[in-house]
């Protein structure tokens, strides 16, 4: 298997977005492998001894996509036996003319402590993780959006990660099987209906979902699930709310649309 390899002297998360993203187009796998804090000549030694062990191995070149400052670090990987992708200096040049201004390379700016979000994406896991599941409905004023929906739909994992990715501050609230009977906005929430977002899920996939947390019981079973969703989707058209079907999309994709659909800001960097 072919490897690939992503290499920064920050923390490789740029390397890492655009090698996958570019990778991902391609039919074949890849043995991937990321290497962060490259910071110096030694350890850009050892990554240049990995990437020529993983040459001699395999016969075929690793893929190495890697974001360095330093051009004596650069200098290293590149005399190794790779393919080299540097996803930067193939753009500062005709930002730089465009601009009129010249760029100043800085390792950690990127994803650093320091960049004005941080603050933001902190307060909003924090917000997450004391809203979730409805465990506080009291101050849903301070919430940027609101996810609804069925127990096991996607909402936790979706109000974390827009809250570490982007700062958004997400409150979730389920309903549950005692809301069935007759379910309706409770005064909580509709007090707050702008900021509510549905989320739903194919019945087999939420049956999938609850048989591997609870198998063989109501919660799990095919007719409760459908019932479920059946309502929560009458309740989501009745109240005009915006919802969005879970069951083929990853959780960046879910939030994306998300953030698409209210226009929420991100405060990401």
């Amino acid at each position: 298997m072919r490897s690939a390899f992503f290499i920064s002297d920050g923390t490789a998360i740029t390397a890492e977005v655009f090698g996958h993203a570019l990778l991902s187009m391609f039919p074949m796998s890849f043995s991937q492998h990321t290497i962060s804090f490259v910071e110096n000549k030694e350890k850009a030694e050892e990554v240049k001894t990995k990437l020529n062990k993983a040459f001699k191995e395999s016969g075929e070149k690793p893929i190495v996509f890697y974001t360095f400052v330093d051009e004596e670090l650069k200098q290293i990987i590149d005399a190794s036996d790779a393919l080299i992708y540097n996803f930067l200096e193939h753009f500062v040049s005709p930002l730089e003319q465009a601009l009129g201004i010249q760029a100043v390379p800085k390792t950690h700016r990127t994803h650093s402590i320091h960049e004005n979000s941080y603050d933001h994406r902190i307060d909003a896991v924090n917000y997450a993780l004391v809203n979730d599941d409805g465990a506080n409905v009291n101050n849903y004023e301070h919430a940027d959006i609101i996810l609804v929906g069925v127990s096991r739909s996607g909402k936790t994992p979706t109000s974390l990660y827009l809250a570490l990715q982007y700062g958004v501050k997400v409150a979730n609230y389920p309903f549950t099987d005692d809301d069935m009977d007759e379910l309706r906005l409770p005064p909580f929430l509709k007090a707050h209906k702008k900021k509510l977002f549905g989320l739903t899920i194919d019945a087999q996939r939420l049956i999938e979902i609850r048989g591997g947390r609870m198998a063989n019981s109501k919660y799990s079973s095919a007719r409760q699930c459908r019932m479920e969703l059946r309502e929560v989707e009458k309740l989501y058209k009745k109240e005009r709310l915006k919802f969005l079907n879970t069951t083929h999309l990853s959780i960046e994709e879910i939030s994306a649309k998300i953030l698409t659909e209210t226009g929420i800001k991100r405060h990401k960097y």
